[in-house]
C-alpha cells in the first residue's frame, strides 16, 4: 500500500519546497523588513503562507485517498480518526522543519537546496524506493525515528489497523517541537 507513503510525500514536498523558499525570497527581497513596518503583523505573511500550504496539502490529500479508494480498490481507512491524528501530527513536524529552513537560509536558492538534501535520504526511508515491508530491520529501525518514516507508520497503521502507535506520534510531535523551538529562534525579519 503506497498510499501512506505518498500522503508523506505531498505533506513534505510542501513543507520542505513549497514552505520555505517564498519566506526565505520574502526576506532575501525586503519584503519582510518592509512589512514589519506597516501597521499589519508581520506575522500575517508566516501564516497565510501556512494556510495556503495546508490547502494545498489536504486538497492532495483527499484526492490521493479518493482515487485510492475509488480507482484503485483500497479500502477505507480502519480508523479515520486515528489517519487525521497521523497526519495533523506529520504536518506539525514537517512544516516545522519547514519554517526552520526558511529562518536559516539566506536566500531562496539556498533555502530549497537545502529542502532538496533533507527531502530525499527522508523519501528513501519513507519507503518511496524500497518499501519499508522490505526494508532491513536496520534500516527500518532508523526509518521510524526519521519524520516521514514516522509519518508512514503512523497513516499505514489507521488505514491498515486501526488506531497509531503512540511510538511514532510522539516522535512527529517530538520532531514538530524541537523544529518549532529552532524557527523561533533563528527567524529574523531582515
Amino acid at each position: 500500500m503506497y498510499i501512506p507513503v505518498l500522503l508523506a510525500l505531498v505533506i513534505a514536498m510542501l513543507a520542505l519546497l513549497s514552505l520555505p523558499t517564498p519566506l526565505a525570497s520574502y526576506r532575501e527581497q525586503g519584503i519582510l523588513r518592509r512589512l514589519s513596518t506597516t501597521p499589519a503583523p508581520p506575522a500575517w505573511v508566516l501564516a497565510a503562507q501556512l494556510v495556503i500550504n495546508l490547502c494545498l496539502a489536504a486538497m492532495a490529500m483527499l484526492i490521493l485517498v479518493a482515487l485510492g479508494i475509488a480507482g484503485f480498490g483500497e479500502d477505507a481507512a480502519k480508523s479515520p480518526g486515528g489517519l487525521v491524528l497521523a497526519i495533523a501530527a506529520s504536518v506539525a513536524a514537517l512544516f516545522s522543519i519547514g519554517l526552520w529552513i526558511a529562518a536559516i537560509a539566506r536566500t531562496a536558492a539556498a533555502a530549497g537546496g537545502l529542502g532538496s538534501v533533507m527531502l530525499f535520504p527522508m523519501l528513501f526511508f519513507a519507503g518511496l524506493w524500497v518499501p519499508r515491508a522490505d526494508m532491513p530491520k536496520v534500516l527500518l529501525d532508523i526509518s521510524n525515528y526519521t519524520p516521514l518514516g514516522a509519518a508512514v507508520q503512523a497513516a499505514q497503521a489507521a488505514l491498515q489497523s486501526g488506531f497509531p502507535p503512540t511510538a511514532p506520534l510522539l516522535i512527529l510531535l517530538a520532531y514538530a517541537g524541537l523544529f518549532a523551538t529552532l524557527a523561533v529562534r533563528f527567524f529574523r525579519w531582515e
